[in-house]
């Protein structure tokens, strides 16, 4: 019998990749309306500390997929395959350059994360400034790309009917 479902590993990554970038993005945008502070403090920290579990997730999810994952065949013509393989490739690229520049940003200003640890501030305010705008510019990107992503899922479940949203779907996870 061929799965119709990916296996419960697979969602649980999936869900919780998606859910930390949207929460992630909201942070990143709102963490300096906080008060200045303990306040602020603890946004940035948590912005931080969410942005380690979401490395840890994606090095997680891509370890499964190359592992041990449930790979499903494509849905609808070829391009579409195609194009679905390319958006997914695109997303693991863009949240691995998020990480990467957000690490690089959580050095460039020097962060301190719940009072715990403390990195250094390694560059000038110019450098600063372009590894800030780059990780908001490429956290942006994501955040679009990832509506996009399930703007399609919604199309093919309620304009195409193909069931593709259910292969990802939590409760219809068999293993």
């Amino acid at each position: 019998m061929t799965a119709t479902t990916y296996d419960r590993a697979t969602i649980a990554f999936h869900w919780t990749t998606a859910a930390l970038v949207v929460v992630l993005w909201l942070l990143g945008q709102t963490a300096d309306w906080f008060p200045k502070g303990a306040p602020r403090e603890v946004a940035w920290s948590t912005h931080f500390t969410l942005g380690f579990l979401l490395a840890l997730a994606w090095i997680g999810r891509l370890v499964w997929r190359l592992s041990g994952g449930r790979r499903l065949p494509g849905v609808g013509p070829a391009y579409m395959v195609k194009l679905s393989a390319a958006v997914h490739g695109l997303l693991y690229l863009i949240i691995a350059f998020v990480i990467v520049v957000g690490v690089g940003n959580l050095y460039a200003h020097g962060q301190n994360i719940w009072g715990l640890v403390s990195f250094p501030k390694l560059s000038d305010a110019a450098l600063r400034r372009t590894i800030s705008e780059t990780h908001e510019w490429a956290a942006n990107i994501l955040l679009a790309l990832a509506a996009g992503h399930a703007a399609v899922a919604l199309v093919h479940q309620y304009a195409l009917r193909d069931g593709v949203l259910a292969r990802m779907w939590p409760s219809l996870a068999r293993r």
